[in-house]
């Protein structure tokens, strides 16, 4: 005779699903295997609040983001996405790529149709740097640190202000003066939020977010915030 074997599993809870439950973190038992669709399920019947939000615009697991969710394990960490701001079932945009930044696609991932506002922010690569003639510069990051601060950034943008979509996009490798390093895209209803929302994200994103650039200069290279008198943040 074959019995089904239940497995526990941490759910961490954010925004409008930490409010109707009353907690942020709680733990659930499921069938071994079982999805995200169980999982939702048996949060809704243990807290029935839950029934009257949208279902989760994603997943994490084990600190992973995913956008189907797996069959779950024993004590496996899952965190549910809600929609951005409540929004139309699409989580934030984050991405890390060592490949050209397409404008067209960021303001694409960022339109929304009951947005008034779209703001879109560049960073781009300047030929000088602290008197120096820039030659290129490269980007290295910590990829799972990076997306999970990238993520922590787009949910308080969208707790903070009425932004219906966030994206945030950085590029890793070598850049050549005049490419794009990192684009920032962020809808809202009107424009002051979308303008605040924006400042804040790419703020924070130069200050938190292990991502480390190396400038190359003729006749010489350093790591920007190795070098006396230079600071750790400086990006």
């Amino acid at each position: 005779m074959c019995y089904n074997r239940n497995v526990m599993v941490t759910v961490r809870l954010f925004a409008s699903y930490r409010e109707a439950v009353g907690k942020a973190v709680v733990e659930v038992p499921l069938e071994d295997g079982a999805g995200g669709q169980a999982l939702w399920r048996a949060l809704v019947a243990r807290y029935p609040t839950l029934a009257s939000l949208p279902v989760p615009a994603g997943y994490a697991v084990n600190d992973e983001y995913v956008r189907d969710l797996r069959a779950l394990k024993q004590s496996d960490n899952v965190a549910l996405i809600p929609p951005v701001s409540g929004g139309d079932g699409r989580p934030p945009f984050l991405e890390l790529t060592d490949r050209a930044i397409s404008v067209d696609r960021i303001l694409e991932e960022a339109a929304d149709p009951r947005a008034g506002a779209v703001v879109l922010f560049l960073g781009t690569v300047r030929d000088n740097a602290r008197g120096r003639r820039v030659h290129h510069l490269t980007y290295e990051a910590y990829e799972i640190l990076a997306l999970k601060e990238m993520e922590r950034i787009a949910a308080i943008v969208s707790e903070r202000w009425p932004v219906t979509r966030v994206v945030i996009v950085h590029r890793t490798g070598r850049l050549q003066v005049g490419d794009i390093s990192v684009a920032i895209g962020v809808s809202a209803p009107h424009r002051p939020e979308a303008f605040d929302a924006g400042r804040f994200a790419i703020d924070t994103l130069k200050t938190t977010v292990p991502i480390w650039k190396k400038e190359v200069w003729e006749g010489g290279e350093a790591w920007v915030g190795t070098e006396p008198g230079t600071r750790s943040t400086s990006r």
